[in-house]
This record gives structure tokens, sequence and C-alpha cells, in this order.
């Protein structure tokens, strides 16, 4: 089946918004348009994402299918969380020493990924709403159990799962109705009034979008269920929103960057890191905020580029397919 160049777009927008969120992200304090531009991008981005991965699980549940998932995910995951813990040391960053199972940073994405395919194999059995249905209440009732936190990701895996779920029982058809000339209109006014509301009404504690907390830990302990409930249907009606937006054109290498946002997510972090670290940039101008999402669409453009694709398939992929194409290329040159 051919390749529908407007998921590819949506992925290259989503890496992006990953990226200058969180170069962005320690300039919220004390600033109400930073902190609105951040909130308003975490109410999405990664609902969306997962939604996407799940649009694109569709084989998962045969025995190769999830042993291959495994050594693309888990052993990368592995790898990274030593490479970070080293990395984290040298560039003197607190919390270095994490274990090996509290993953750093952005790694949770991988060890989710996984969980979400695994839990695939018992959902996708079940009847569509009843699945979703079921997923939902899961995302909201452990909220309400301090035990289930950042450790193995467990609270994001069952908090964002039913994005992952819809993605996965969505069609193309049903998600390229979001297209529609209606919806896009409609989605100006939602995406203006999500920007409204963020920054006229008291301040949203990020740890509702970041999904790792419980509710207790968020000061909401009684009525959590109800908050998650609205996070959740914001973040539906804003990736509706977002998404309807998307071209659907092939835009050439802007597009073709869609297939490598994993390397995107997996290495964008040692240059964050290192911004945060070493506080490289100050915000006090609307053209520095610019500044950061050029610089942002920079290291997309670099982490996406062949020399470093090349660099670390071995570590991301297991493979050097890149490198030996490189290596024979050179040979046949020679000769």
């Amino acid at each position: 089946m051919k390749r529908n160049p407007f998921f590819d777009n949506a992925k290259v927008l989503l890496i992006f918004l990953v990226v200058f969120g969180h170069i962005i992200q320690p300039f919220v304090e004390g600033s109400k348009e930073m902190n609105t531009l951040y909130t308003w991008i975490y109410t999405f981005h990664m609902p969306a994402f997962i939604l996407l991965a799940g649009f694109f699980a569709k084989g998962s549940g045969n025995k190769d299918y999830m042993l291959n998932l495994a050594k693309k995910l888990l052993i990368p995951y592995l790898i990274f969380q030593v490479l970070y813990t080293i990395y984290y040391f040298f560039i003197g960053k607190a919390g270095w020493q994490a274990d090996i199972f509290y993953p750093h940073w952005s790694l949770w994405f991988l060890l989710s990924l996984f969980s979400w395919h695994i839990l695939l194999y018992w959902f996708k059995k079940i009847p569509v709403a009843m699945s979703i249905s079921i997923a939902v209440i899961i995302g909201l009732i452990v909220g309400y159990f301090g035990e289930i936190g950042h450790t193995f990701s467990l609270s994001r895996t069952f908090v964002f799962f039913p994005f992952f779920l819809i993605g996965f029982w969505l069609t193309e058809k049903q998600v390229m109705w979001i297209k529609h000339r209606a919806v896009k209109i409609t989605s100006v006014i939602v995406m203006a009034g999500m920007a409204f509301a963020i920054y006229y009404l008291p301040k949203i504690n990020s740890g509702w979008l970041l999904a790792s907390k419980s509710y207790s830990d968020l000061g909401m302990e009684s009525y959590g269920g109800i908050a998650r409930l609205l996070v959740y249907m914001t973040a539906a009606i804003m990736i509706v929103s977002i998404l309807s937006w998307v071209p659907k054109k092939n835009l050439g290498w802007i597009t073709k960057l869609g297939t490598r946002t994993l390397y995107v997510y997996l290495l964008h972090g040692f240059f964050v890191q290192y911004i945060r670290q070493h506080n490289l940039f100050e915000v006090n101008h609307v053209f520095d905020v610019l500044g950061l999402a050029a610089i942002s669409a920079l290291i997309v453009v670099i982490l996406s580029s062949k020399p470093v694709l090349g660099l670390w398939q071995p570590f991301i992929e297991g493979k050097a397919s890149m490198i030996k194409k490189v290596m024979k290329k050179r040979k046949s040159v020679q000769t």
C-alpha cells in the first residue's frame, strides 16, 4: 500500500514540537506567555504522536513481530539508558544515577511503546467501543495509586494507552475525515480558544499533561479522575484540530524526515540537556522564541541526516546497512 505523505508530515511536525517543547521548558517559570505556549503544545503533541504510533501498529500480534519489536525497542532503551547516564555524569547533571528501570527523560516512550503492543494483544480482541472504554477507565483509575509512577514507565503506559488504542482502531479514511473544511475552520477557534484559556485561567500543573504522577502528587486526590477525563477530552479535541492542518501532499525532503523521527527522539536529548545545563540561551523577546524554534528545526534536520543515521543505526536499529552501503560504494569507486 502506498505510503500516505500526510502521516509523515504529521510526524515531522510533532517531532519538531517535541524538541521545541523540551528546549523552551526552562523558560516557562516567570513568563505567562512562555507557559501558555509550552502548555498549549503539551496538551496534544505526545498524545498525537502516540495515536500515530498506534495507527502503524496494525500488524501487531504474532510472535515474530513481538520478538522483532523487543529488539527494536528494548535493546535501544538499554543502550541509551547507559549512554545518557554517562553523558549526564560528564555534563554534571543531577540525577544521573538513575535505576535501569527508571527511564532517563524521554526514554520512557520506548518502554511504553513496547508495553502498548503487549496490551494490544488482548485489547484488539475486544469490540472497539468497549476496548477504548476499558482503556480510558484504567487510565483514570491508575492515578489513584501512588505506587504506579515513573518506574518502568507504568503510569504513562496506562494513561496514554487510550490514544495508542484509538490510533490502532482508526482507518486511513477515518483519519482523513479531519481534512474537511468545516473541521479546519472549527479547529482555528478551538486552538485559539485553548491558548486564551491557558493564558487567563489559573496555571495548570504540567504533571497532568506528562502523565507520570499520581493524583495525590498533583494535589487532587479525590477528584483526580474527573480532571484526567477533562485532560483526555482536551487532548482529543486538540489532536483533531492540529492534524486537520497537516498538509496531505508530499513535501519532498521535509516529508522524508517523517520516516526518521525515532532517531531525532532518541538523540535530541544530547543537545537539549547540554543547552539546559549550560544555560546557553535566554528568552527576552519574541525573536528569541523564533530563534529557539529555528534551532529546534535545525536539530531535527541534523539528526535526520544520512551521516547521523549511518553512525547511529547500529545502536538504534541493531544493523549497519548504511555504513556497509557507503563502504561498498567506495570500494567500487576505487576499483
